[in-house]
């Protein structure tokens, strides 16, 4: 198990979404290289990063920041949103990203994506959110008429390394992360999945480490953090296992 805590950046801040909504947002802080620097220090491996106006297909200008976010750490991180090229991968890639993050291409081109995943020597993981089952794509505005559970073994077939699994009604909300939901695209894909989404307290993820599903590897913890209900060193040294 690895305890992940994710950065969420819209014009170049630090936030959080309500259930991914865009017009229910909260900045936490101006400065992402700080958070960052701050979250390595406190003892995380590895970091989640979303580009929150990439998701969404605006542009890349969050590209410079997230260029001084690698330079400022020495830990893995993965990016999310707005990856939808190979000019995306090639520009990461150079940046010092280490694991690439693929949701609405992957949902919408799997085809495409297995062929990046011939050419390119990076680590690429299925990003997949989902509402009532359902995906979501392009910053989770649009449905993309496809299962979750679909997608899932879809990303084993084509030879993703990992899955990224958030249930977009608990995201942002604290109200607990779906646990089941999250176990069955992990035994239906048989691939490691991490958690994401709901994670409120300690508590929280005591439950998911209880289940003792072999194929939850980590835990993506954002909005907590921020609120001060856990804390990354008190995670890390209670959690961590690898």
């Amino acid at each position: 198990m690895i305890i992940i805590p994710a950065i969420d950046i819209l014009d170049s801040k630090c936030v959080r979404l309500y259930q991914g909504k865009y017009s229910d947002v909260t900045v936490y802080s101006q400065d992402p290289v700080e958070i960052i620097k701050s979250y390595e220090q406190a003892g995380a491996t590895r970091i989640h990063i979303v580009d929150l106006d990439g998701a969404k297909g605006q542009g890349k200008n969050n590209r410079n920041i997230i260029k001084k976010m690698r330079e400022a750490v020495s830990c893995t991180l993965e990016i999310g949103g707005g990856i939808r090229s190979k000019e995306d991968i090639k520009e990461l890639t150079t940046l010092g990203i280490n694991h690439l993050i693929l949701g609405t291409v992957f949902a919408k081109h799997p085809e495409k994506v297995k062929e990046w995943i011939d050419i390119f020597d990076a680590h690429f993981i299925a990003g997949i959110d989902a509402l009532n089952g359902k995906v979501k794509i392009t910053g989770w505005e649009t449905d993309s008429g496809v299962d979750d559970i679909v997608l899932a073994k879809k990303a084993k077939e084509i030879g993703l390394k990992e899955i990224i699994y958030t249930n977009i009604s608990n995201d942002g909300a604290l109200t607990g992360p779906d646990i089941e939901r999250t176990i069955m695209i992990a035994e239906q894909s048989d691939m490691p999945v991490i958690l994401s989404g709901g994670i409120s307290n300690k508590e929280d993820i005591a439950k998911v480490v209880k289940t003792e599903c072999p194929l939850i590897t980590g835990i993506i913890i954002g909005k907590a953090i921020y609120e001060q209900k856990v804390s990354v060193p008190d995670l890390i040294s209670s959690f961590q296992t690898i």
